[in-house]
């Protein structure tokens, strides 16, 4: 059976709200991100996406791109508020639901609740549905399974609704750019160009075989996209694999000064992994430095911890595991748990 996937992607979400709430905001170039020469950018708004603003950039590149932006500080307590409202209606739908983001999610309509005959009339309803309640807008993909939607989607941002039907997908995607598989990034193109691979035509003259030796696993599975096979299922209520928080200084300082934080963080941490009726078994530390090198030490103790001064203790330990030069300084530092396993099952083995 020929599975019927919808991806759903809110525009500019963050900044869309901002906008939303704030009429002044409408029409002009809005950033949601602390000013500071360490903040990043958390949304743009497409007026200042024209002039080359996007999210992940640092505030103040954003800045010189549009000096006219109105930065906006994040609040992310009122974007998840949107974004269970968001969630509401995808359940009138559907239950199969697969948040990725707080902005984006797949949906199994294979079947769905409401007797609609077709997977882009599910779509429709649900874009018109959050424009008329929410009053923000959405993107839609449709396609026959999670790696098309998720590309169809992109296809008429901002505001746009695009369906990807089975058997169009041996024309559309030969000529699309390597670029446009999600999970191909700036590192992996480049070494697909290396070898003479542009576009996903491209891909189709390689052998699995030969992309399994350049890129292991993964060229595997670009040799399955590439011919549009996707087998992934869309699983509601993906288990929590990690819960980490961490923050930037600013200004670059030794790693003796970075208990305090530390201490801060791994607090943040222990409240929301309680959230989870889970327990995370191993602790993490990472710490970027100057020339943003990035560090990560791990542990996994006999016995989880406990507490929120065990898991203080367990990454301030891990801080003594770092030997670098006395004159190295860090910009970034973060706590983490992970390795989560359900509270009433038993203790694995520490070495399996």
């Amino acid at each position: 059976m020929v599975r019927k996937i919808v991806h759903v992607d809110m525009d500019a979400f963050y900044a869309s709200v901002e906008q939303r709430d704030d009429p002044a905001l409408r029409g002009r170039p809005v950033v949601v991100a602390w000013r500071g020469k360490r903040s990043v950018v958390c949304a743009a708004s497409y007026e200042a996406r024209r002039f080359g603003v996007h999210s992940a950039m640092p505030a103040i590149h954003a800045e010189r791109l549009c000096p006219e932006a109105i930065f906006i500080p994040p609040d992310f307590t009122r974007y998840r508020a949107v974004s269970r409202a968001v969630r509401d209606i995808f359940q009138r739908h559907t239950d199969l639901i697969e948040p990725l983001s707080l902005d984006e999610a797949y949906l199994d309509v294979t079947e769905n609740k409401t007797g609609l005959p077709t997977a882009t009339r599910v779509a429709i309803t649900i874009r018109q549905q959050i424009q008329d309640e929410l009053h923000l807008t959405a993107s839609a993909g449709v396609a026959q399974n999670k790696f098309l939607a998720k590309i169809a989607s992109d296809w008429r941002k901002p505001n746009g609704l695009f369906v990807i039907q089975p058997e169009e997908v041996q024309t559309f995607l030969p000529p699309l750019p390597v670029a446009r598989i999600p999970g191909v990034g700036k590192v992996t193109e480049t070494r697909l160009k290396q070898i003479g691979i542009l576009t996903i035509a491209d891909l189709l003259a390689l052998e699995s075989s030969a992309l399994e030796a350049q890129f292991g696993r993964y060229g595997v599975r670009l040799h399955e996209l590439a011919r549009g096979i996707d087998h992934s299922k869309v699983i509601p209520d993906r288990p929590t694999k990690s819960i980490s928080a961490e923050d930037t200084f600013e200004r670059d300082i030794p790693l003796s000064e970075t208990e305090e934080l530390i201490r801060r963080l791994a607090e943040k941490v222990w409240i929301a992994s309680r959230k989870e009726g889970r327990i995370a078994r191993t602790v993490v530390l990472k710490l970027k430095t100057s020339d943003f090198t990035i560090l990560t030490r791990s542990h996994t103790p006999p016995v989880p911890p406990e507490s929120c001064e065990e898991l203080t203790a367990i990454a301030l330990f891990l801080r003594g595991r770092i030997t670098l030069e006395p004159a190295q300084r860090f910009r970034l530092v973060g706590v983490g748990l992970s390795n989560f396993r359900d509270a009433e099952s038993p203790q694995s083995p520490l070495f399996d």
